[in-house]
Parts: structure tokens; C-alpha cells; sequence
């Protein structure tokens, strides 16, 4: 064996992926970035803004501040404050003397109100989990270990054709084997391709990625309803009237009808309210995004894996609807790039391929790694000349 072919032999072993088998793949995304980014938002921020209203309460004492008369004793001002927090109720007098009751009870139930929405932004959360993640998983496993086989495959066919050519006595009949051989299409592996088209198929996973992210527009618009009804209209109401004058206490002469009382975490509800109509207002243009890359195609992940052989065609069936499983899973096998080893192989080929196609023709990676190991990737001009003049 030569030095040139020896040297060909050790560049295709090196080019070999390991197999990687056992527990392998445990850091699969399932999530896409942008989707993880939301979750964290959506979920985590009440979560924090609720944290935020119980140290305040339980830091500063009562929530509110009530003026109670100068004959009541601390006992009875105590009293006061409890049962004015309690009702919530103000008295308010309009233009023709009667008083109207307004509720105050956003106030009393903002944690409670952040720890339901927090709950309420989850929900889509475990729908992705227990709808979508088990399928997907299973798909990444099986394409991203898909991918790495055919390419390791198609070293070995370029190792063989090697082989082939050092034992083959007559240049005429391995090249003859060799374009019989694609032309009949045998360097392609069709099953992970077939299995891809199926994907296209398919609509489950883009069902639930698209009903995901509906019910987080639906969710964020409910907060926008309930922060604008219930919030806005006590928003700047430091003070309200209470009446403690019910019950036994409805016939005592002592005790005024009303008792103004301060809101003192007034500033608390105020911030809580803001923030959440700010981030959530943020969050909505990430989750149209989101959406919206289902209306296209994800090809720069494909572009690297069209020098294997077969998916050229695939490029082609990818010029229908893009709303299907496939588009989906595309994105997830972009999120987890890290974990396909062929990757940046195909990838350092690709930019070799970009300057050479001027000088061979080169379409797929059997056909480079052929002129890397020191063979052409088709007859030689002067064995296709000697066949000429054999048989003028």
C-alpha cells in the first residue's frame, strides 16, 4: 500500500464519529430558548412580585392606617384596622347624598391574585410537557442519531471505494461499478429522509406548539382585562371611608358612621400593577415571534446536511406549507446543535465544497470525501478517451 493511500486510509478514520451509545443525549432541549425565556418571565415575575407583597406585609404590619377617634384605646383602634381590612368597603357620597359602596378587594387579594397567575401562565407549560415532550424526544433521538450514522456511512462507503480501487486490476471496472452504483441510487440511505417526510405530515407537534402559545396571548390578555377592570379604578385611591358599625356595634353613639383610612401599601399595589402590565406587554412580540417561525422554513440547518446523499430531495418537498411537525422538529434540532457531532464536520466540508465546485462536480459528500482521499470523483478524462478510441 502506498504512502498517499495510507495517508487517505488514516483521514477517513479520523473523520469516523464515535458511537455513542448507553445514556446518552441527556442535555436534549426540549424547549426552544426563546419558549424557556418566556416561561421564566411569565411564571417567575408574579412569582417574585408576590414575594415582593408578603415581605412588605409582614415587614411594615398592617397593609392599612386607620384614624380612629381620640376616645378609642389601642384595643379598639386595633379593632378598627382589622375590620376595616377585612370589609375593604368604601362609602362613597355622590351628587345627590347617597353613598355608594366600592371594594377595595384587589388589595387584599394581590398576592393570592400573582400566585394565580403564576399558576395560570404554568398551565401551557405542562400541555408542551405532557403532550408534546414525550414524542419529541423520541424523534430528536432517533434524527439526531440518524444523522450521525449516515454520515459515518458515508466514510465508510468512501473507506470501501478505497479498498475497491487498490485490489480492482482494471481501472475500467471500478469506475463502471462506481457510476452504476449512483446512478441506481445506491449511496443513498432513504429511511431517515422518508421518515422526515412523514413528519410533514404530521400536525400534533405543531398543534401544541401553536396552542402553547395561543393560551399565553389568552392568559396575557385576561391579565390586561383584570388589570384594567379591577386595578385601574383604585389605582390612585390612597384613602377610603370605612363603617364599623354593624352588628352589635350598629347602635352605639360613640362610634362614627365612617373612619377614613390609609392605604399604606398603596405604593406596593401601584408597582406590582405597572410591572406586570410592562412585562407582560414585552412578552407579547416574543410570542408572536414564536409563532411566526412556523410560517417559514428553518433551511440553515438542512443546507449543511444536503451533502449527505438523498436530501437534496427533501430540500424539495420542503416547498409546501411549512405548518407541519417537520418545521418544528427543524427547530429543535437547531436548539441542539451541540449534540450533533456530524455537524460541524459537514459544516468545515460545505466551505471546502463552496471552493471547489468550480473545478469538480461535486454534489455530495461521498463524492468530496472521494477526491480527499485521493480519488476522483468521476472517470478520468483519459480512461473515458481509451474507451473512445477502443470502440470508435
Amino acid at each position: 500500500m502506498s504512502l498517499a493511500h495510507t495517508a487517505a486510509e488514516y483521514m477517513l478514520s479520523d473523520a469516523l464519529l464515535p458511537d455513542r451509545r448507553g445514556p446518552r443525549l441527556k442535555g436534549l432541549r426540549l424547549e426552544l430558548p426563546l419558549d424557556r425565556m418566556v416561561k421564566f418571565v411569565a411564571v417567575g415575575f408574579p412569582l417574585l412580585l408576590m414575594s415582593l407583597s408578603f415581605a412588605q406585609e409582614f415587614s411594615s404590619g398592617s397593609p392599612i392606617s386607620c384614624f380612629s377617634p381620640s376616645n378609642f384605646s389601642i384595643r379598639q383602634a386595633a379593632y378598627v384596622d382589622s375590620s376595616c381590612w377585612d370589609s375593604l368597603i368604601h362609602h362613597e357620597q355622590d351628587e345627590l347624598g347617597q353613598y355608594k359602596l366600592k371594594s377595595l378587594w384587589p388589595h387584599k387579594a394581590l398576592p393570592y391574585s400573582l400566585l394565580a397567575l403564576a399558576v395560570v401562565m404554568y398551565l401551557p407549560v405542562l400541555l408542551w410537557q405532557y403532550a408534546a415532550v414525550p414524542a419529541l424526544s423520541s424523534d430528536l433521538l432517533f434524527i439526531i442519531s440518524e444523522l450521525d450514522k449516515s454520515y459515518n456511512r458515508s466514510i465508510r462507503l468512501v473507506q470501501h471505494m478505497v479498498k475497491i480501487k487498490l485490489k480492482s486490476s482494471d481501472p475500467h471496472v471500478f469506475w463502471d461499478e462506481l457510476e452504476k452504483a449512483r446512478k441506481e441510487r445506491y449511496f443513498e440511505f432513504p429511511l431517515l429522509e422518508r421518515y422526515l417526510a412523514c413528519k410533514q405530515r404530521s400536525h400534533s407537534l405543531v398543534a401544541t406548539y401553536l396552542l402553547r402559545n395561543s393560551l399565553l396571548l389568552l392568559f396575557t390578555s385576561a391579565t390586561y382585562l383584570y388589570l384594567g377592570h379591577f386595578h385601574l379604578d383604585i389605582f390612585f385611591q390612597k384613602e377610603f371611608s370605612c363603617s364599623v358599625k354593624t352588628g352589635l356595634l350598629s347602635d352605639e353613639t360613640y362610634i362614627p358612621d365612617f373612619i377614613t383610612c390609609r392605604l399604606t401599601s398603596l405604593s406596593v399595589f401601584q408597582v406590582v400593577s405597572l410591572s406586570s402590565i410592562a412585562i407582560y406587554t414585552l412578552l407579547v412580540p416574543v410570542i408572536i415571534y414564536n409563532l411566526t417561525r412556523l410560517c417559514r422554513w428553518d433551511k440553515r440547518l438542512l443546507s449543511v446536511y444536503e451533502m449527505l446523499p438523498a436530501f437534496d430531495l427533501l430540500s424539495r418537498k420542503m416547498l409546501g406549507c411549512p405548518m407541519n411537525d417537520l418545521n418544528v422538529i427543524l427547530l429543535f434540532l437547531r436548539a441542539n446543535i451541540s449534540e450533533l457531532i456530524s455537524f460541524s464536520w459537514l459544516s468545515v466540508l460545505c466551505v471546502l465544497k463552496d471552493t471547489t465546485t468550480q473545478k469538480h462536480n461535486i454534489d455530495t459528500m461521498v463524492d468530496f470525501m472521494t477526491l480527499l482521499a485521493g480519488l476522483e470523483p468521476s472517470k478520468p478524462k483519459h480512461l473515458t478517451h481509451q474507451v473512445c478510441d477502443e470502440n470508435p
